[in-house]
This record gives structure tokens, sequence and C-alpha cells, in this order.
């Protein structure tokens, strides 16, 4: 087993299965609550407020400086956008990225709607991304190796068009946000960690509908397409079992 990466008890799990819990609560909340004309600050105000509610933290707040309880990345941002007095407008992609932290665990998915609905091409996009995350997390079975989700993530997203975002990577996560191992959307054999069970991992495809290039603006923090195109982000905690992989934020 590689250095670093912690397989969670039993014990663990019975601390772990809740925050995961709690995070996917959360994110339907948000999902659900979203509505054309609120700015990004009301959707992490309420996001806050329901992560309160049921006894958590944010696992981002103050996680490396990161000033707000969500990330909130609207059309072409991939990840970490800041809340602030942006309106959602018709027609919106929004990626929402909930992290918890309860009983010492964190729990962290995402998933991107769009807002009152969009046209065919970004409902494309966001139908390919979370098909791919469902084929990543099929691939997390006891023996393979993390390449082989990523090959899963890869062949999916290019055969239909799109492209990967190489930059950011799923991640082992437990009692930290970021554990070993890193797990890649697409095969990069310095990322080939066998898979046991009692890992817990974050697989999340970020998808662009043009090409692959990212930059950050000027907030240090929004990673934003380069070409301006779509972006789409699904993500599940997953659990590594000695059979099928187990959907930790998986809501019901």
């Amino acid at each position: 087993m590689a250095s670093g990466i912690k397989l969670k008890s039993e014990a663990d799990l019975k601390c772990m299965r809740p925050a995961c819990r709690i995070a996917a609560e959360v994110l339907n909340e948000i999902v659900q609550f979203i509505k054309p004309g609120m700015t990004t600050r009301h959707v992490d105000e309420f996001a806050r407020d329901q992560i309160k509610v049921r006894g958590a933290k944010s696992a981002f707040l103050g996680y490396r400086k990161y000033p707000c309880h969500t990330c909130l990345s609207v059309n072409d941002e991939i990840v970490h956008g800041l809340a602030g007095d942006r309106e959602l407008n018709l027609g919106d992609l929004i990626s929402v990225d909930v992290g918890v932290i309860h009983k010492g665990f964190i729990g962290d998915n995402a998933r991107t709607i769009a807002v009152g609905g969009c046209g065919p091409a970004a409902q494309r996009l966001m139908e390919v991304t979370e098909t791919a995350l469902n084929l990543g997390i099929a691939a997390a079975l006891p023996g393979n190796r993390v390449t082989d989700i990523s090959r899963a993530v890869q062949e999916y997203v290019e055969s239909n068009g799109y492209s990967l975002v190489r930059e950011f990577v799923g991640h082992g996560v437990g009692r930290s946000m970021h554990e070993e191992p890193q797990v890649p959307n697409f095969v990069d054999i310095k990322s080939n960690e066998k898979l046991l069970p009692g890992m817990t991992i974050a697989i999340e495809p970020m998808v662009n509908a043009g090409g692959p290039d990212i930059k950050i603006l000027k907030d240090g923090w929004t990673v934003v397409t380069r070409d301006g195109s779509l972006s789409a982000h699904f993500e599940h905690t997953v659990l590594v079992t000695d059979g099928k992989p187990e959907i930790l934020t998986w809501a019901g």
C-alpha cells in the first residue's frame, strides 16, 4: 500500500457515513433552492444554514483561507468559484461543491445543474460528466488500480468530444480534505495505487466543452476555462469495499 493512504476501520466509517450523508443532503437542498435572480452569496448563506442545522461545519470555510462555505462555479468556472454579488440567470450552469465536517470526518460531493433549464448542448455536457463519474465509481473495485478509475472516466469523456481538466484531480478523503491517493480523471502512471477495501476516495470529473486549458482569476481561487467554454463537475465520496463500491454521499 502506498505511503500515506489511510484505510478506514468500521469505527471510522460509523462516523464518516453520517458526514457524507449530511453533505449529500445539503447538496440536494441547495440544488432545489437555486432559482434565477439569486446571488451566489444568497446560495452560500443558505448552504451555511443547512450545514449548521445538521450539526456540521463547512469543510471549505477557512481551508487554506478559502472564504466561503461552498464552491459555486458558474458557466466557464470549473471549480473554487467564490460566492458574491453575481446574479444567476436563466440557463446558467452552476457547479455546487459541498464539503462538511461532522464528528471529525469529511463528506465531499458536487453536482452541476442548469438554473431554470438549459439548451441541449449544456444538457449533454452535464449528462456526459455525470455518466463519466458513474463509470469511474464502477471501476473502484478491490484489486483494481486508480488508473482503472481514471481510464474509465477519460475514455468516456474524450470519446464524446470533451476535454478533462488536468490540474485538479480527485483524492482520498477522510479526516482530512485531501488524503492519498490522488485520483486523476486521466491515466497517469504516477497515480497507480492498488484499490483496497477501506479506502475512501472522492471521484470528481471536471469536464470542459472546449479545450482542457485553465486559468485562475485574480481572486486567487476561481478556476475558469481558458477558452471561455462551459464546464461541468460531478463528485461523490466512495468507499472501496470487498465487492461493489459504496457511494457514501448518496442521499437516497
